[in-house]
């Protein structure tokens, strides 16, 4: 009996020794893909080795890296799958930001905002400011993207751009530009009845920077034809 239980154990041993080479191999393969699909420049490649590797060797690195890579090729509901929505304090840096983008690009600013603000408490950019501004507009915060606004034109430099996806063909415009447009939208939101003029006064200093600001010259559009409908009434 003593026997049989001795050489039982051997064999688990033997098993559990031949189980974790064969994954150690697994783990060395899988990085080895990957090095390959990121100097192919596979995404998709780059995407299943990570995969393999969250299931095979899971750590929060490589979790949070699979989100981006995800986020990064519009797969935000995978992303948010993968490490979920709520915030936590144990979220590293990139795991807010794959939330925070995810988020806003599925259309929940009220959930995108925690993210945000939590990013913008560790480190404050133009760029947080104006995401900030731009989501507490969509949700009625006027004065919170007030803040915002106006850190963000004390703050930003002429070198610094902002993108644009609206369109067909995606362009940039000087990032106070961009602050200028959040800044007469936050005024129009904050009275309708009675901020056009200012609105569009600050439009034009928007159109100014940037006359081909295709955002900024609908605003414009649309608040100028709004005042004639108000004239009218």
């Amino acid at each position: 009996m003593k026997q049989f239980k001795f050489t039982l154990l051997l064999i688990i041993c033997f098993s559990m020794q031949i189980q974790a080479q064969n994954q150690s191999a697994l783990v060395s393969h899988y990085k080895a893909f990957y090095a390959q699909m990121q100097q192919q420049g596979d995404i998709q490649g780059v995407i299943n080795a990570m995969t393999h590797l969250v299931v095979l060797e899971p750590n929060v690195q490589r979790k949070d890296t699979l989100a981006a890579l995800y986020m990064n090729e519009g797969k935000y509901v995978q992303a948010l799958n993968l490490i979920g929505i709520e915030q936590l304090e144990s979220d590293t840096s990139l795991a807010t930001e794959v939330k925070a983008v995810s988020l806003k690009s599925l259309n929940e600013p009220k959930r995108a905002l925690e993210h945000y603000e939590v990013l913008y408490k560790q480190k404050r950019t133009v760029s947080l400011a104006y995401e900030l501004a731009d989501l507490k507009i969509q949700t009625g915060d006027i004065s919170g993207a007030s803040l915002n606004i106006t850190y963000g034109i004390a703050n930003v430099t002429e070198h610094i751009m902002k993108p644009y996806y609206e369109t067909q063909t995606p362009y940039q415009v000087p990032a106070l530009a961009g602050f200028l447009y959040l800044k007469a939208i936050a005024k129009y939101r904050e009275n309708s009845e009675t901020n056009h003029e200012a609105s569009i006064s600050i439009l034009n200093e928007a159109l100014e920077l940037a006359p081909n600001f295709n955002m900024a010259n609908l605003a414009l559009d649309a608040i100028r034809a709004q005042k004639e409908v108000q004239k009218t009434e």
